[in-house]
């Protein structure tokens, strides 16, 4: 089984890519020492994830992947977009970002939205980039005990579940790391 760095401090993305990333054994930050906050600055997610790796690979030697993900709300102009981890403010919790985004579209219509995922894989001397994409709507209220941040008010299209009342198996089936990740698998896999 061989390593894989994923450049991430978020033990629910390591627990996802964990359960989609089987036949590879999946490190986190901590697992090869790296307890920094890398600071990600970018204006994409894509600068975001490529900042997270080519950090990694230039301070610890070593091959890896880094995502970057945000929920874009069409009524908001895209927002919380780059911003989604911390649309309440710098140190917000899940909880805080899902209330304020509960009260930017109260008594708006049109909820649709879409999650997007984007992956840097630094392999080799080389970088490689994977992105995944899932449609849906921002429900008026929480549903779900399951998965985390936005989670419990993003309902996919086609879905009468929102992500967080989904089981993890169909979650990652369908959702935007799961479509990105499963991208970088089909090209580790050739490889």
């Amino acid at each position: 089984m061989k390593d894989l760095v994923f450049a991430t401090h978020n033990a629910h993305k390591l627990e996802e890519l964990r359960a989609i990333l089987k036949d590879f054994n999946i490190l986190g930050l901590h697992d090869i020492n790296c307890h920094e906050d890398i600071v990600e600055d970018g204006e994409t997610l894509k600068d975001n994830a490529i900042i997270k790796a080519n950090y990694v690979t230039s301070n610890y030697h070593i091959d890896c992947f880094a995502d970057d993900t945000g929920l874009e709300v069409d009524a908001l102009d895209g927002a919380p977009g780059v911003y989604s981890a911390r649309y309440a403010g710098e140190g917000c919790s899940y909880q805080d970002n899902v209330n304020k985004l509960l009260e930017a579209l109260e008594g708006v219509e049109n909820r649709k939205a879409r999650f997007k995922t984007v992956i840097a894989l630094n392999l080799n001397g080389e970088q490689y980039l994977f992105e995944g994409k899932v449609e849906g709507v921002i429900t008026k209220e929480q549903h779900g005990e399951k998965g985390f941040g936005y989670d419990p008010i993003f309902l996919p299209d086609g879905f009468d579940q929102t992500f967080a009342e989904m089981p993890m198996e169909v979650k990652n089936k369908i959702s935007h790391r799961g479509r990105a990740t499963q991208k970088l698998v089909e090209f580790l896999m050739k490889r």
